[in-house]
């Protein structure tokens, strides 16, 4: 294990499945894992991403070699929004939209990881508070434009570039009046939003919290349901839209016949970010803020009926019992997470960050002229290229 500030340290590596980083007079960051995460993990064959926007982290959640979890973080200011491929991740961040595709060849490792994933391309679009991202079926990173109450996309030339808003909002406007966060694509176009109300003036989706919350199919414009409390990532999965109604604790599924939502699991905090693989959902879980916009809310009452505390955490649920069977709690410093992916085939992934020189002496390099991808191989941590190859040398990147 090591000890670590979060505020100073670019990377905290974990070697055990409770960890904490954090010098004495620093903040703390504990993960205490169940006894069975790090098996699912290897059982499932998957690693994770979450973000942690209030302090401004991208964490990537792996194995070590002994079967130990490995955490592995990275800053970006204000990290929201995520898009995973077992390759390439995009990533919202307080102005900027980045895509990071990994630096090794299938079968390559670095230091033990299997995934170095280098930010690659930024989009600077300015702060418009984006939430969702998809990727459509041409390549396009479509996102949840949340300060504009819109679907839209990147653009060489400006912000972005409008898609799509809900048919109750009458003006595209710098006034994020409706709080439209979550986005569910299927067969690679939009097909859902979330938004916590209907409203059509400025903030007003603040006094419509408890049950404004709305499912917009966005091909039909049609509401497909209402009533939620502060709804966030709807998300397509075995044919079934799934959804989290962050106001009460429950995750759960919208019947697209009655538009009621059929509540499945109550998770005890505030849920954001919904992923899927196999049999399993796997969901995070933030403590309320302190403050008007999270006061109130049903998610305190149900708390209370079950004589439990809220907590930020990452749990697993079974889709074929609704059951909480594994979970990582996070203690300390972090206290709000975002969106959660889950990276199917990946054991060990790392991220190369901007705080520190190591993005400097990160090089890929392509095919050789004659298409020989084995003449130079794709990637260096180290400034050298010698005789036409890349140079792995053993500079670290981490000072």
């Amino acid at each position: 294990m090591t000890d670590q500030s979060v505020a100073d340290s670019e990377v905290a590596e974990t070697g055990a499945v409770g960890a904490a980083t954090g010098a004495e007079t620093a903040p703390k960051l504990e993960m205490m894992g169940s006894r069975q995460f790090p098996n699912w993990l290897a059982e499932e064959n998957v690693s994770l991403a979450f973000t942690t926007y209030q302090t401004g982290k991208l964490f990537l959640i792996g194995l070590r070699p002994d079967g130990r979890l490995s955490i592995f973080e990275r800053t970006f200011n204000r990290c929201m929004g995520l898009w995973t491929s077992p390759d390439t991740l995009y990533m919202s961040t307080l102005y900027q939209l980045w895509r990071f595709e990994n630096a090794l060849l299938p079968g390559q490792a670095h230091e033990g990881y299997d995934r170095v994933y280098v930010p690659q391309v930024a989009y600077t679009t300015g702060d418009l508070d984006i939430h969702d991202i998809g990727i459509d079926t041409d390549g396009r990173p479509i996102f949840c434009n949340t300060l504009f109450s819109c679907l839209a996309t990147v653009s060489d030339r400006y912000s972005f570039e409008p898609i799509w808003k809900p048919p109750f909002i009458t003006k595209l406007a710098a006034e994020d009046r409706c709080h439209m966060n979550g986005l569910a694509m299927a067969d690679g176009k939009p097909k859902y939003v979330t938004a916590v109300s209907k409203s059509d003036i400025a903030d007003g989706w603040r006094d419509r919290r408890n049950d404004g919350g709305v499912v917009i199919d966005v091909p039909s414009n049609e509401i497909v349901a209402s009533g939620l409390s502060m709804p966030h990532s709807p998300r397509v999965y075995r044919g079934k839209l799934w959804v989290l109604d962050s106001g009460t604790g429950f995750f759960g599924q919208i019947d697209e016949k009655t538009g009621r939502f059929e509540p499945m699991t109550f998770c005890p905090g505030y849920l954001r970010g919904l992923s899927f693989h196999g049999d399993f959902a796997v969901v995070g879980l933030s403590l309320a803020r302190n403050n008007k916009t999270f006061q109130g809310l049903t998610l305190d009452d149900n708390l209370k009926a079950r004589d439990a505390e809220g907590r930020c955490a990452i749990q697993v649920i079974d889709l074929r019992s609704g059951d909480i069977v594994h979970w990582m709690r996070i203690e300390g410093i972090v206290e709000e997470l975002y969106d959660v992916a889950v990276l199917p085939g990946v054991r060990r992934p790392m991220a190369i960050g901007l705080k520190s020189d190591e993005i400097r002496r990160t090089l890929t390099v392509a095919p050789d002229l004659d298409g020989d991808p084995s003449a130079c191989p794709p990637s260096t941590f180290s400034r050298r290229t010698l005789g036409g190859r890349s140079s792995l040398g053993r500079t670290s990147p981490y000072r």
